[in-house]
């Protein structure tokens, strides 16, 4: 996960080592309220992240009125309806005389106007955004071009509008995180900071798409900025709250579904649950590979111009909505339907498998739009399926079909972003109910484990490693990271024997280069890592309640071995409170060296 590096205020201000790292996984309890008199409350670096996570916000909430009002209007523009999906097969009223054959040249007509400005302006604006927001922050230091706020805009709006079939979720993210990118740059914010109000601006968006300010926060935290700590939490909940406010203001003060009532009528149903979100996860990986599976196809199909392609494809879509308009667009109001019970399981299938060609299709020709929004949509057509199925098979205890809608819900998108406290929040804030949360826990934490054992990559992810990029690897061409820790790891300090007195171990700190020491057992087993900060915090304490030996306050910190990459290293390295962490031996994890960040960067002058 990636560290939030302080600013020069923090590091001048009460002498805490705040690096925007949080708790160190291995070691010491949390510090004491120091007892000292002085002005209590944030630096002023933590004031000035608090400011712009608010006018980041705002943006985003300012972005999210301004992108719908284009979705609105392209789509009144190319369909004559406000949502087409409301009213599947209708006619154009603009060319009545082609009846519902008009869907036919709408993906057209999109295609000829956002193909050349995406290929003109911004190319990154192509796809679904997220993982291109993703790699911002974990590799180009949060850097986001302005230019891809405007042209997401414009591009998404048009292939929403002309009846593509994705969501609005992923370009808001994208538009939001341009947003903070530039004021970052306009403000000359650090790096750290500048991919935190990255998250902000992907927070505000999910908040004023959804008006779910919670599920926002969340978004940023685990899928974009990949790290939890209270100046993130702080930041985002200010950004998504900031944008929740302009959205219901501009929309009112309501979920974007109307869902139904939710309650577990029989405690049997946790294990239909259960199994629910052992289904989902295998369609939500399903429709992650088939989604690059259409786009390997079109890729391979297409020899022409890029600005061209969307226009050209255009058909193939077109034929697709001609047999199942109800996939125009977004599609909420047949999501709506569908947790209400007003479709055959049959056609739910139908539309579920309709959904992912259709969804496939759009970004495979080149169109723009998240997956997000299809995920739910996939997840409330196998939800309903689920239900209606085993209402037949056990009418007495399987409950109402709309419960299994919702789960289905944050089940496939959990399997197919891996993101379960999203999937969790998000669901919880569109039913408002707290009956939903543990059998939608239950749900999404079978959805997540399943996936992570049927694919290494979400459905965002598996768009950049095709590309050749991993998020947790070393950076192309990046002078630091592709090194074996082997080859950098010093030699292993003295370790302290477990049954070893604090005070004792106090002085063998002090005179220790670094501000940690392995600890062993007294048959030489690893324990663990203790800090100089842990002995100073016992030795403080009274005397009886102070911990008798350094083997009670040894803590492992998470595992470093000598044949990970440096980069994935440099993780643990971070977070660790001492001068380093232990490398461990991959096979029987016992301690053969130790990492410092000084060896570390010695790789870099080795290389040179």
């Amino acid at each position: 996960m990636s560290a939030i590096p302080a600013t020069e205020d923090e590091k001048r201000g009460s002498g805490a080592a705040a690096r925007g790292r949080g708790p160190a996984p291995g070691g010491s309890r949390p510090a004491r309220t120091a007892r000292t008199a002085g002005p209590v409350g944030p630096p002023r670096g933590a004031w000035t992240v608090l400011v712009l996570a608010v006018v980041v916000g705002a943006g985003a909430g300012v972005g999210s009125i301004v992108f719908r009002w284009c979705i609105r209007t392209f789509t009144l523009l190319l369909s004559g309806h406000s949502d087409y999906a409301a009213s599947p097969g209708a006619a154009n009223p603009h060319v009545p005389w082609l009846g519902p054959y008009f869907v036919l040249l709408a993906p057209v007509v999109g295609g000829l106007l956002h193909g050349p400005l995406v290929n003109r302006f911004a190319k990154e604006a192509r796809g679904h955004g997220v993982p291109e927001v993703m790699l911002a922050v974990a590799q180009r230091g949060g850097r986001i071009s302005p230019k891809v706020a405007v042209v997401k805009t414009l591009a998404s709006a048009l292939t929403i509008g002309s009846g593509g079939s994705v969501g609005r979720e992923g370009p808001i993210v994208q538009i939001g995180s341009a947003l903070g990118s530039t004021l970052g740059r306009l403000t000359g914010a650090a790096e750290g900071r500048m991919r935190l109000l990255v998250a902000c601006g992907a927070a505000g968006g999910i908040a004023a798409t959804f008006n779910a300010p919670l599920a926002g926060v969340f978004f940023g935290m685990e899928l974009i900025l990949g790290t939890f700590s209270a100046e993130a939490f702080g930041a985002t909940v200010l950004a998504s709250v900031t944008a929740s406010v302009i959205g219901r203001a501009a929309f009112g003060d309501n979920a974007f579904l109307n869902l139904p009532g939710f309650h577990v009528g029989h405690l049997s149903q946790y294990g239909l649950f259960a199994l629910l979100g052992v289904v989902a996860a295998v369609v939500g990986v399903g429709f992650a590979r088939f989604l690059y599976v259409i786009e390997d196809f079109c890729d391979r199909l297409w020899r022409g111009p890029e600005w061209l392609r969307p226009a050209i494809g255009g058909p193939a879509l077109g034929l697709v909505l001609l047999a199942l308009p109800q996939m125009y667009g977004v599609g909420y109001p047949v999501l709506q339907r569908a947790t209400e019970g007003g479709y055959a399981a049959g056609f739910l299938l139908l539309l579920l498998a309709g959904k992912m060609l259709a969804t496939s299709l759009t970004i495979g020709i080149g169109g723009s739009g998240g997956v997000f929004a299809p995920s739910l949509f996939i997840g409330a057509m196998l939800g309903s399926a689920y239900g209606i199925g085993v209402h037949h098979l056990l009418p007495g205890s399987a409950g109402a079909v709309g419960a299994y809608a919702l789960v289905g819900m944050g089940a496939v998108f959990a399997g197919a972003a891996r993101a379960p406290i999203t999937a969790v929040v998000i669901l919880f804030e569109l039913t408002g109910e707290y009956s939903i949360i543990l059998p939608l826990m239950l749900a999404v934490v079978m959805a997540t484990a399943v996936s992570r054992l049927l694919s290494r990559d979400t459905v965002y992810t598996l768009k950049l490693r095709r590309r050749g990029i991993d998020l947790e690897g070393p950076v192309p061409g990046a002078p630091l990271g592709a090194q074996r820790v082997g080859t950098v790891m010093e030699p292993l300090p003295a370790p302290l024997p477990a049954a070893t007195p604090p005070a004792d171990a106090a002085g063998v700190l002090s005179r220790s280069d670094h501000g940690a020491l392995p600890v062993v057992d007294g048959a030489g087993a690893y324990v663990g890592v203790v800090t100089a900060r842990a002995v100073a915090e016992a030795l403080a304490e009274q005397p009886d309640a102070a911990p008798e030996t350094v083997g009670r306050l040894a803590e492992p910190p998470a595992a470093v071995t000598a044949d990970q990459p440096l980069t994935q290293a440099l993780h643990a390295l971070l977070a660790a409170v001492g001068g380093g962490v232990p490398v461990l031996d991959a096979e029987q994890g016992r301690p053969v060296g130790w990492l410092s960040h000084q060896g570390a960067l010695r790789a870099v002058h080795t290389t040179a």
